[in-house]
C-alpha cells in the first residue's frame, strides 16, 4: 500500500488515565468495530485484564479513517500502564513513529508519565500530548495542560482535550495523528528484501507461534520461506494478516505495515522479541532488537502434586510464548520437590502469571515468598548469586552480602509529604532532592533497597497519600546489605515456601507478624501444632495451635466411667503418635494468603 497514507502510533499513559477507553472510542469513530459489538476494553481480550480493569499485554489494531477525502490506515498499539509492564511499552515504541501521551485531567502528570515520556523521547517518537476525562466535574483541564506544556516545552494550545466516555475530541486526535506523525519510511521499499521486526508474539495450539511484526522492507505472503535471523531457524509462513482487532488473514503484508505471521513452529526458544524475520535468500542485516528484560522479583513455583511437574513445565513454556518477560529454570527443594525458579518484572507481574497458571491450565501450585537476587561472599571467599530465599546461606556463614538498589521518583500533593517521609524511613530509603512540581505538587527523589520497594511499598504509599501519590523507579546498582534469612517452622519442620530474606533490624517484628498470621489462618489439626519463626541462629517467635477437639465418648450413655477413661487414653496416645510424626497438611489457600501479605 501507499506509505504516505499509513500511520503507526501507540498510546502511553499512567495506569487508569483512560487509555483503553480512548482506544474504544477510536474503534467506534473509525467503524473498526460495529456498534452492536462494542464493549468496554475491546482490546483487552484476557479475562484477567477485563476483571481488573487494566491492560496487561500490548494489543495492535488496524483502523481506517477518512481525512480530507482520503483514506488513511492507522495502526494503533495499545500498551499497559502499570510500571511492571514497562518492557511491553518499550517494545511497542520500536514498532511505531508516534505516540499519544495521555494524562488524566483530574490527576495531572504522574511519576510514571515522566518514565514513559523518557522512553518515547529516547525512541525518537513524535509525541502528541492530550488530557483525558475533560468531562469530569473535578477536571483541572487548563492546569494540567499547562503542566504538559511545560514538560514538553510547547504552547498549551497544542495539548488536545479528549473524553473517552463521551467521545469528545477523539476525531481531533485522529486528525492530529495524520497531521503530526510522519509516514513510515522504508529503505528497501516494497520491492526490496523482506525485513520485519518481531515486537511480540502469541501462541495457538493449532497454528503454533504467531509473531507480531512491524514490516520495515519488502513484503511477505502465505507459503513464503522465511528465516529468524538470530535463531537461524527457517519456516514456511502458514499465513499472514492484520489485526482488526481480531486476526484477519490477508494476501500480503508489506513495508510500513503492522501485522502477524503464522509460523507453525511449536518448539519454544526459537522466536524471541527483537529478532528479525527475513527471507532465506536475502542477505539483509538484522535490525537492532531489544534489551533482554531483567527480572526484578524471583519466586519458586512448585506443583502441589509431583505428578504435575511435566504439566507445569509445559504450561510455563506456553506462557512464555505470549509473555517474553517471564523467565524460569528448574530447581529442586528437599521438602517441596521439583519445581521452577521464575523471574518476574514486579509483584503484579508475578501475581498475573501465577493466576494464569491456575486459571488457564487448571494447575494447583505452591508459590514461595517472592525475593530479589542477592550476591553473597562466603567466608571461604567464594561468591554466589542467590535467587530464592530458602537457598540463602545460614546465619554466620557469609562475610559480605550485596543487594540491588533503586532510584525512585515520587510525585505527591504537599500535604502528604510528612506521612510519606515516615513511610520512607520505615522502608530504609535515602531521601534526595525535594522540589515543587507543577501547581500544588511536590517531587521527591529517593534511593532505597529493591527489597523494601517490593515489601508492599506501592500499597503503603497509596494508603498514606489517600491514592494521590505516584512513583516510578529504575535500578541503580548494588550496595552492602544487612539482611538475614527468616524461616518458619510448622510442627518443627521448615516450610521453604514461607522463608524470606529480611533486614536484620526488622527480623524480630517480621517473625512475630508471620507466626501470628499463620497461627490465625492455618486450620487446626488432630494434634497440637507449634509454629516458630527462626532467624539469626535462634527461635524468635513461637505460637501453638491447639489440637482439634473430638468427642470420642459422645455415643456412650450410662455405664461405668472407666469406659470413657479408656477411650480418652486411647485418643491421647493417638494424638501423641500424630504429633511425633509431625506431618501437617497446609492448604493451598494458606500459601496464597501468606505470599500476598496484608490482612488475613
Amino acid at each position: 500500500m501507499d506509505l504516505k497514507h499509513l500511520r503507526n502510533f501507540s498510546i502511553i499513559a499512567h495506569i487508569d488515565h483512560g487509555k483503553s477507553t480512548l482506544a474504544d472510542r477510536m474503534l467506534e469513530v473509525t467503524g473498526t468495530v460495529e456498534a452492536r459489538k462494542m464493549k468496554e476494553q475491546v482490546l483487552d481480550s484476557m479475562e484477567l485484564e477485563r476483571e481488573r480493569g487494566i491492560t496487561i499485554k500490548m494489543q495492535p489494531v488496524r483502523m481506517e479513517y477518512q481525512y480530507k477525502g482520503e483514506t488513511y490506515v492507522l495502526n494503533l498499539i495499545d500498551t499497559p500502564g502499570h510500571i511492571d509492564f514497562a518492557y511491553e511499552v518499550s517494545r511497542a515504541m520500536k514498532a511505531v513513529e508516534g505516540t499519544i501521551l495521555l494524562v488524566d485531567s483530574t490527576q495531572g502528570v504522574q511519576a510514571q508519565t515522566l518514565s514513559v515520556l523518557a522512553m518515547a523521547r529516547e525512541a525518537g517518537l513524535v509525541i502528541i500530548p492530550a488530557v483525558s476525562k475533560v468531562d469530569s466535574p473535578i477536571a483541572r483541564v487548563d492546569e494540567v495542560k499547562d503542566e504538559l506544556a511545560k514538560l514538553l516545552d510547547i504552547d498549551p494550545e497544542e495539548v488536545l482535550e479528549v473524553s473517552g466516555k463521551t467521545g469528545q475530541g477523539v476525531s481531533e486526535i485522529l486528525n492530529a495523528i495524520i497531521e503530526r506523525v510522519q509516514a513510515p519510511i522504508s529503505e528497501g521499499g516494497v520491492d526490496g528484501p523482506f525485513r520485519a521486526l518481531v515486537f511480540d508474539f502469541g501462541y495457538s495450539s493449532h497454528k503454533g507461534i504467531i509473531v507480531y511484526v512491524r514490516v520495515l522492507d519488502g513484503k511477505a505472503t502465505k507459503n513464503d520461506t522465511l528465516l529468524f535471523a538470530q535463531a537461524r531457524e527457517k519456516f514456511g509462513a502458514l499465513g499472514v494478516g492484520i489485526f482488526h482487532p481480531d486476526m484477519v488473514d490477508t494476501d500480503i503484508i508489506s513495508a510500513g505495515e503492522i501485522g502477524y505471521i503464522l509460523t507453525g513452529i511449536k518448539k519454544p526458544g526459537i522466536a524471541t522479541v527483537g529478532d528479525t524475520i527475513t527471507t532465506q535468500k536475502a542477505s539483509a542485516s538484522p535490525l537492532e532488537g531489544y534489551m533482554k528484560p531483567r527480572p526484578v522479583v524471583w519466586a519458586s513455583v512448585y506443583p502441589e502434586s509431583a505428578d504435575d511437574f511435566t504439566v507445569l513445565r509445559q504450561s510455563l513454556e506456553i506462557l512464555q510464548l505470549s509473555d517474553s518477560s517471564l523467565s524460569f529454570g528448574e530447581e529442586v527443594s528437599g521438602v517441596l520437590g521439583r519445581g521452577f525458579r521464575c523471574g518476574f518484572l514486579g509483584m503484579l507481574h508475578m501475581e498475573i502469571v501465577t493466576e494464569r497458571l491456575r486459571r488457564e491450565f487448571t494447575l494447583e501450585i505452591i508459590v514461595t515468598t517472592p525475593s530479589i537476587t542477592y550476591e553473597v561472599e562466603m567466608r571461604n571467599g567464594k561468591r554466589e548469586v542467590i535467587y530464592s530465599a530458602h537457598l540463602f546461606p545460614d546465619y554466620g556463614s557469609t562475610s559480605k552480602i550485596f543487594e540491588q538498589w533503586v532510584k525512585v521518583k515520587i510525585i505527591t500533593p504537599p500535604s502528604y509529604v510528612s506521612p510519606i517521609m515516615t513511610l520512607l524511613y520505615e522502608h530504609e530509603a535515602v531521601v534526595g532532592a525535594t522540589e515543587l512540581f507543577g501547581d500544588n505538587r511536590t517531587a521527591i527523589e529517593v534511593e532505597m533497597p529493591l527489597r523494601e520497594l517490593m515489601r508492599n511499598f506501592f500499597d503503603d504509599l497509596k494508603s498514606v497519600s489517600s491514592g494521590f501519590a505516584s512513583l516510578a523507579y529504575e535500578l541503580s546498582g548494588s550496595r552492602d546489605a544487612d539482611v538475614a534469612r527468616l524461616d518458619i517452622f510448622v510442627a518443627e519442620e521448615v516450610v521453604p515456601a514461607f522463608s524470606k530474606v529480611v533486614s536484620r533490624r526488622r527480623i524480630e517484628r517480621e517473625a512475630e507478624d508471620m507466626v501470628e498470621k499463620l497461627h490465625g489462618i492455618l486450620p487446626k489439626q488432630l494434634f497440637n501444632v507449634k509454629i516458630q519463626g527462626y532467624g539469626l541462629g535462634r527461635i524468635i517467635s513461637s505460637r501453638t495451635i491447639t489440637a482439634m477437639k473430638k468427642d470420642v465418648t459422645g455415643y456412650l450413655y450410662g455405664g461405668d466411667i472407666s469406659r470413657k477413661k479408656k477411650l480418652w487414653e486411647k485418643q491421647k496416645k493417638g494424638k501423641k503418635k500424630l504429633q511425633a510424626q509431625g506431618t501437617v497438611d497446609i492448604p493451598h489457600e494458606v500459601f496464597l494468603k501468606m505470599v500476598r501479605g496484608g490482612e488475613n
